[in-house]
């Protein structure tokens, strides 16, 4: 006979999930209901030191403004950029957060500044793809294609995330775009990353106004400068070329933009599936898998990442409550 399973202790409690950006601590306090309860933004601080810091700040904050305590908490989960080893929570190679180490056991350091409350570190692409599929309402395989300081797909594939033997799964962004283009941080040349993020952006046309130099950029476009005209499309023909690597390698039913960039919204969209189109022609193979089709950018203001890192902090506290069995 099974004995009764025993009390869910992650039932009923809150969940703190934090996206670590090159920019920004963005952190959200989850209900048990998966309803954001709070959010807080701080600026990312450089290092190891720092982006520990910044992180607890924001969980303190978040469980002050509702009355709690981090004690009370599920769980934290931090989606962060680079290399990530889910099990012990090191990371490597996290160059956009100044963490350029090998192994920096970021789970347990962050757990010691909120009290031992069970910290879950994942790659930041990864975690917005559980966020998205979950948001989005999305069944089947998916990848989120992140356009923010790099580029890097986060791949949810027969519903369990797809990380790889060493962890790279969906770093695309180092994929040799132009072997003739510039020196990339990670050593080659002519990365992806170069040409299909925020930051080649920012490099192409510096903001005028303070306002996100992709708004800008964008807006230009469409009142008919030339210019922006031409970078614009540049950029969108790296995106498309993006979108059909992780299409071509997985065959994902949807790929969702995401990242700074994607707050553009559907005028990112119309230029990333005009490119597609284009790169199709001449193909039947290509237009036989109908990738644009598969594409969506996820709605502005929606925080796809640190709600995809709070469903697996609380995933994971939940794991090894299961039913005794004589």
């Amino acid at each position: 006979m099974t004995a009764p399973a025993t009390a869910d202790p992650v039932a009923g409690r809150c969940s703190v999930g934090l996206d670590i950006g090159g920019t920004k601590v963005l952190g959200v306090l989850l209900d048990a209901g998966g309803v954001v309860r709070g959010s807080v933004r701080v600026p990312t601080r450089w290092g190891t030191e720092g982006v520990v810091g910044a992180a607890a700040e924001v969980v303190d904050r978040l469980c002050a403004a509702a009355g709690l305590s981090p004690a009370d908490l599920a769980g934290v989960g931090a989606g962060v950029p680079g290399l990530v080893d889910p099990v012990t929570g090191e990371v490597s190679h996290a160059v956009n957060l100044g963490i350029h180490d090998r192994g920096v056991a970021l789970a347990p350091l962050l757990a010691a500044q909120v009290r031992g409350v069970p910290v879950v570190v994942e790659n930041d692409l990864n975690v917005a793809a559980v966020g998205a599929a979950r948001v989005l309402g999305l069944r089947g395989d998916l990848a989120f294609l992140g356009l923010g300081t790099g580029v890097a797909a986060g791949l949810l594939l027969g519903g369990q995330l797809r990380r790889g033997h060493r962890g790279g799964a969906g770093e695309i962004g180092h994929v040799p775009y132009d072997p003739a283009g510039p020196v990339c941080p990670c050593g080659q040349r002519g990365c992806l990353e170069l040409y299909a993020s925020g930051s080649a952006i920012d490099a192409a046309w510096p903001s005028r106004s303070g306002r996100p130099a992709a708004a800008e950029l964008f807006a230009a476009a469409a009142g008919g400068d030339p210019v922006a005209q031409g970078l614009q499309d540049t950029f969108a023909a790296a995106v498309a070329a993006a979108v059909r690597l992780v299409v071509l390698t997985c065959d994902v039913e949807h790929v969702v933009l995401g990242g700074g960039v994607a707050e553009v919204g559907e005028p990112l969209l119309a230029a990333v599936v005009r490119q597609l189109g284009e790169q199709a022609t001449g193909s039947p193979f290509l237009r036989s898998l109908r990738i644009a089709d598969r594409v969506q950018v996820v709605p502005r203001d929606v925080p796809v990442a640190p709600i995809g890192a709070a469903l697996r902090a609380r995933d994971v506290a939940r794991a090894p409550q299961v039913a005794a069995v004589p």
